[in-house]
């Protein structure tokens, strides 16, 4: 009876428990859809009655730039990014497999340099597989680009539509916001 009267006891333990250690509430998501030529990026602010984009945008490089020039210029627009609006995560999209082993290892790099200013600033790193994120947004796994953007448009009371590569991004935050508001779906994979 002591015990219970003092509180060190446990009672009933909660039906629907989550664990929350591996992925923390965050309130700010950076969104990043890496790409050599155009690497879209967004991020948003978790409300609670949805959630508000705070700015997107793509960091486009010219054809006739070497790849070199594309990856610093990356990095230093998603420092930027990071430094103006303050996010606390990043959601990247998930490794695909692509059909050319070319194309394959210009994506890992892209994706790396956008990793490594984020990891500079503190950022815990989360992945999304391409199809979840479309899932989570659209309702379907297989959607077209336009469909994507479109929606994110609606969902974040948009005036006009983002362009293709930031509207992947600022999906990525969504569907994140998504995955870590639910209870025991086994959030996003960390990075």
């Amino acid at each position: 009876m002591q015990e219970r009267v003092t509180g060190s006891r446990r009672g009933a333990a909660p039906v629907f428990s989550s664990d929350r250690s591996t992925v923390p509430v965050h309130a700010v998501v950076l969104g990043i859809d890496p790409s050599l030529r155009g690497t879209g990026w967004g991020v948003i602010r978790i409300e609670r009655g949805g959630s508000t984009a705070l700015g997107h945008g793509t960091i486009k490089c010219p054809a006739t730039w070497a790849r070199s020039r594309c990856l610093v210029k990356i990095a230093a627009e998603i420092r930027a990014a990071i430094r103006e609006h303050q996010p606390t995560v990043c959601a990247v999209e998930g490794l695909f497999f692509a059909q050319n082993l070319q194309t394959a290892m210009i994506m890992g790099e892209a994706r790396g340099a956008s990793l490594v200013a984020v990891g500079e600033a503190g950022l815990e790193i989360f992945e999304i597989a391409p199809r979840k994120v479309k899932l989570a947004v659209v309702g379907y796994g297989a959607a077209q680009k336009l469909a994507v953007a479109r929606m994110v448009q609606r969902l974040l009371k948009l005036a006009e539509t983002p362009s293709p590569d930031a509207a992947d991004a600022l999906a990525l935050a969504i569907a994140f916001a998504q995955e870590t508001g639910r209870f025991g779906l086994g959030g996003p994979k960390r990075v």
